[in-house]
């Protein structure tokens, strides 16, 4: 059976905000997105629709070379890989994919983000926050990891999964050169 490799980037941009839920949180990433490529060309998250207003947010794509990760240059990343059967993986694409086509009709879950903080679900209707929405994507596509539910797992949590490899940690600006 093919093998391919999906990808889940974990970041900290240093920014205000990221600073303040690194406090509360004590973990050195705070944000996670998907990729299938290993160039990470293009990574799927939910997080700031524009790289100024840390209040606006959705559904995103992201890239390394645009928009939130182009303003804060210093930002660090722990990326790491996973190895799918190619069902799997095209399950994957497909629930992402729904995300993309529907881009607009998502919103970023603030309020359960804090919810999340205390252990509480609190659902907003097409709401997600990044690592809820990583989780979820996964396990739709039977990939869990995890016991709790998807809007309690926390971007740190990937870190704490065997089965996928680290593959670079560092400055995301020289993930290329790596």
């Amino acid at each position: 059976m093919e093998h391919k490799e999906v990808y889940i980037v974990l970041s900290d941009t240093g920014s205000l905000l990221t600073r303040i839920i690194k406090m509360v949180t004590g973990a050195p990433y705070n944000h996670v997105s998907i990729s299938f490529d290993a160039s990470l060309h293009t990574l799927y998250s939910f997080g700031r629709k524009q790289p100024h207003n840390p209040f606006w947010g959705g559904f995103v794509k992201e890239s390394f070379y645009e928009g939130t990760f182009k303003r804060f240059k210093n930002t660090r990343c722990l990326v790491l890989k996973l190895d799918v059967e190619s069902e799997t993986y095209a399950l994957l694409k497909a629930n992402v994919g729904v995300f993309v086509e529907n881009m607009d009709a998502y919103h970023y879950n603030f309020v359960g983000l804090v919810g999340a903080a205390f252990n509480r679900r609190i659902a907003r209707e097409n709401g997600y926050y990044c690592s809820e929405f990583v989780a979820e994507v996964m396990e739709q596509a039977n990939l869990v990891f995890w016991e709790t539910p998807n809007y309690l797992v926390h971007p740190y949590d990937f870190t704490k999964v065997e089965a996928f490899e680290v593959v670079y940690e560092g400055l995301l600006a020289e993930f290329s050169k790596a």
